[in-house]
């Protein structure tokens, strides 16, 4: 493409370079996907009310999240198999963060290592997503491999305890590495960037998982092992166990209801994620936007209160900023960017936020991102406890 303007620019590129079965996982949610096309569009009902005769003269975007300076309210999210949509994605990824100055979440299910992605990013501190697994050995080891990896905070993923039905991804065989059925063979051979990439790397399975869980010493017992150790008994006391054995930050995401979040407090959390998982688990869910502000009348003074799903602009940031979080996660606009162009391509999805955010603060009067708050919406708009 001659320019990319915007991340509906880099998703277009994306598709044509990252294979079928990995592009579908990360473009799609469960059953109708009507979660997954809410936490888009139910942005677009939320109105500026723009301002004039302000001086704008000097802006900034520069925030905290969890008491880390940020050149603006956004973190990278914790996505599974990052390194299936570009050779070495969550290594790329995390540089990238680095370089930008913003943090970048790892997760279980990432294909480089907890390691590998500490030494690519000479030992720079980042955020580890864990996966609480039937195996609480398996979970007790990565809290500590973190530890070593100089992770500064911890995330729990709450929300995904059983699987939600994604029909792309059956219709696909997705699979790690992919399955040799006819159509992904001729639908890989036509991503020749993706392939040469592929062949130059020694990340090709679940880093975190492969040679460090009980009897996971092959492709085939890791796909057994994934199937499983997703514990449906997960509950607020291992929230309370993970936090005592971890003892620093403590992220919880998957929150979508007010009491979940002050249960959420009260297990040890340090700031909590308006989150649906991206639309791929519980179809029909609220968007997160629109769940965020309750839950910000509910527990934002108290712990800091953050939105992941759906943001695809610096506009979505300020909203969301303006309802209230204090930080936003962005998951596929990081992948398109390093689906289309590695490195560059997530260092792009960043400065296009960035340059969205800034601008549109101008437009609204404002020149500081912690002074943003609901006087700068429209009246009008239609989103509950507006």
């Amino acid at each position: 493409m001659a320019e990319i303007t915007c991340i509906e620019d880099l998703r277009v590129l994306a598709k044509k370079r990252v294979p079928r079965m990995f592009y579908d996982y990360v473009d799609g949610g469960s059953w109708t996907e009507s979660t997954y096309r809410a936490n888009e569009t139910d942005f677009q009902h939320i109105r500026f009310r723009q301002r004039v005769a302000c001086d704008i003269t000097r802006r900034t975007t520069e925030t905290t999240m969890l008491g880390q300076p940020v050149a603006m309210p956004v973190a990278i999210a914790p996505t599974g198999l990052t390194g299936m949509q570009h050779a070495d994605g969550e290594m790329l990824a995390a540089r990238a963060a680095k370089t930008f100055g913003i943090p970048f979440t790892l997760s279980t299910m990432s294909i480089c290592s907890i390691e590998a992605v500490s030494a690519a990013t000479g030992l720079h501190p980042y955020w580890f997503q864990v996966y609480v697994t039937r195996d609480r050995s398996f979970t007790a080891d990565l809290i500590e491999r973190a530890r070593r990896s100089h992770c500064s905070a911890l995330m729990v993923t709450m929300d995904l305890q059983v699987f939600g039905q994604r029909h792309k991804d059956i219709r696909n065989g997705l699979s790690v590495p992919p399955k040799p059925t006819l159509g992904n063979i001729l639908n890989i051979a036509t991503k020749s960037r993706w392939c040469i990439g592929m062949l130059g790397t020694k990340n090709r399975q679940f880093g975190n998982i492969l040679g460090h869980a009980k009897g996971v010493d092959s492709i085939s017992s890791l796909v057994d092992w994934t199937k499983e150790q997703f514990d449906p008994t997960l509950s607020w006391q291992d929230v309370e166990w993970i936090k005592k054995r971890w003892g620093g930050k403590l992220i919880v995401k998957g929150i979508l209801d007010p009491e979940d979040a002050r249960r959420a407090v009260e297990a040890g959390a340090d700031a909590i994620v308006v989150s649906n998982h991206g639309g791929r688990q519980l179809d029909g869910a609220p968007s997160s936007i629109t769940a965020l502000p309750a839950i910000v009348d509910a527990v934002g003074g108290q712990v800091e209160v953050h939105l992941d799903g759906g943001i695809r602009s610096g506009q979505d940031v300020l909203k969301a900023t303006a309802l209230g979080a204090k930080g936003t996660f962005i998951g596929r606009a990081m992948l398109y960017g390093l689906g289309a162009q590695g490195e560059k391509g997530v260092a792009r999805a960043l400065d296009i936020i960035y340059n969205e955010l800034d601008l549109s603060m101008a437009f609204c009067g404002k020149t500081d991102i912690r002074e943003v708050d609901r006087n700068i919406l429209f009246k009008d708009n239609r989103i509950s406890a507006f």
